[in-house]
């Protein structure tokens, strides 16, 4: 199965001033969750941010955040509870009282949210994007890791979390695998844009 940018949602977990000079490649790390947001934004997908405990741990990452539809703040490893209502915003309220009307006037029940799939990356591999993943999963989001988007202190760490992924049925992706598999085809308008970001 390929990703479709139409279904896709982006969210980049904890890319902090003060936790990526800590993370190993921190700045490949950084430089791919750039050419992610910056291609998502390009494809019209929607991308989301957390950051965990900012005031400890620094905002966002600047060219990041005004890529951003939203971050939102959290003190949870797991970024989940503050990502739903993000992702898949409540349904109104239904109007009127429902049980008096007859079953063919009664509106059916709230579809599914329109994009399914959740791109991660982020930091750390092997605690918040982790339990953030794993959380999404539960909650029947279609989860797929872009790894060389995502970076822990340490490289054991960080591979003991994407065999963890893996094995709780996440696809582990790269940052190159997403944005041909968005793009689709070498006359999309936006190729030529796409190969000046990975060069």
């Amino acid at each position: 199965m390929l990703l479709q940018a139409d279904d896709c949602q982006l969210v980049l977990v904890d890319y902090q001033a003060r936790l990526m000079p800590a993370i190993q490649d921190g700045a490949a790390v950084l430089t791919n969750a750039r050419r992610l947001a910056q291609l998502a934004r390009w494809m019209e997908v929607p991308v989301w941010a957390t950051e965990q405990v900012p005031d400890k741990l620094g905002a966002t990452d600047e060219a990041l955040a005004v890529l951003c539809e939203r971050i939102a703040a959290k003190t949870a490893f797991s970024g989940a509870s503050v990502l739903q209502p993000l992702l898949a915003p409540p349904a109104p309220a239904p109007r009127g009282n429902a049980r008096s009307l007859p079953k063919h006037l009664q509106k059916p029940a709230p579809a599914a949210p329109e994009r399914a799939t959740v791109l991660l990356a982020g930091c750390e591999a092997h605690v918040c994007l982790l339990q953030t993943a794993l959380d999404l999963l539960d909650a029947e989001w279609d989860v797929w890791v872009v790894t060389d988007a995502c970076g822990s202190r340490t490289e054991r760490n960080r591979d003991a979390a994407y065999d963890r992924l893996a094995a709780a049925g996440c696809e582990l992706v790269s940052t190159e695998m997403v944005g041909f598999e968005w793009l689709g085809d070498a006359g999309h308008p936006r190729f030529r844009d796409w190969q000046g970001l990975i060069r």
